[in-house]
């Protein structure tokens, strides 16, 4: 047993890579946990990890090491976690990944909090790919599928791309009738940050419209900020929208020519057992992040 403690201290500081955010998770002081990797270093006779004063990094013999360290330690979870599911709550240390969509996750993240209170999430905001096993996560959830045989995934609904902008833009640019009257109102885009370009608009038949520049970001939250604020036309996702739709702050406009849409989805490692705290985090997110609106559905018509 205190082999298996030190190597669940060994995971978590490989996995913050700070000795001192590892004892804050364990519950425990830095001091102890540096002391328990040298002890784990003098038994197996390697470095496990490169130490400076500003930060802790894996040897190479640590980063082996973590591969197998990683699945003794969630094998020890999932038997403990299937002998206390029939009598206790899910419980326990969920690590996911998640894009970078505040509006649309967090309500549903906040809810699962209250209505489950002993399972800590390890929340990592983030549009680029990851490994979800060699990067230690639980789960991730993504736009689009990931091509991974070690992978199984859910579907948690789809979302569609909306042209729009305040009635009080429209009142003062008129409104556009067609994708080339773009070319002379105010266009708020977005840059995708792993490769610096600017998103294109799905407009059928205008795939390669040039339009204007009024102001470039890398997130949801600023474009609609501005849009609501009579700055000009923003292209957004629904879900990101929807109250602002319903109380008439945004419009749409050249809804028969815009056309894209998107899945979501949850991903996690397949294979072995599968913890209660997982399991209900998936139905969780399933039921909940996109959930029925025919109110929605009558705003956007694609």
């Amino acid at each position: 047993m205190e082999s298996l403690s030190s190597l669940n201290v060994f995971v978590h500081v490989a996995e913050t890579r700070s000795f001192v955010a590892a004892g804050r998770l364990l519950g425990v002081s830095a001091s102890a946990v540096g002391k328990t990797i040298a002890r784990m270093e003098t038994k197996l006779k390697v470095r496990l990890f490169h130490r400076s004063t500003r930060s802790v990094t894996l040897t190479a013999e640590g980063a082996l090491f973590l591969e197998r360290s990683r699945r003794i330690v969630a094998e020890l979870e999932a038997a403990e976690s299937e002998l206390l599911q029939l009598s206790e709550s899910p419980r326990g240390r969920l690590r996911l990944s998640l894009p970078q969509v505040s509006t649309l996750l967090l309500p549903v993240l906040g809810e699962f909090m209250r209505r489950y209170p002993d399972i800590e999430l390890d929340l990592d905001f983030t549009d680029r790919i990851v490994d979800v096993v060699e990067e230690g996560f639980d789960a991730v959830v993504r736009t689009g599928q990931m091509v991974d045989s070690r992978l199984s995934m859910r579907k948690l609904g789809t979302f569609h791309h909306l042209l729009v902008g305040a009635p009080a833009y429209f009142a003062e640019h008129d409104v556009p009738a067609s994708p080339p009257d773009l070319l002379s109102h105010r266009c708020l885009h977005f840059r995708f940050p792993n490769s610096g370009k600017l998103e294109t608009w799905p407009m059928v038949g205008y795939q390669d419209l040039t339009l204007p520049v009024s102001m470039v970001c890398n997130n949801i939250e600023t474009r609609q900020c501005f849009a609501l604020q009579g700055l000009g036309i923003a292209c957004l996702p629904d879900f990101s929208i929807r109250k602002e739709l319903a109380k008439g702050q945004l419009v749409t406009v050249l809804d028969d020519y815009v056309s894209r849409s998107a899945d979501f989805f949850i991903l996690w490692p397949s294979g072995g057992y599968m913890t209660p705290k997982l399991r209900v985090l998936i139905d969780f997110l399933s039921e909940r992040v996109f959930p029925e609106s025919p109110e929605l559905a009558l705003l956007c018509p694609n």
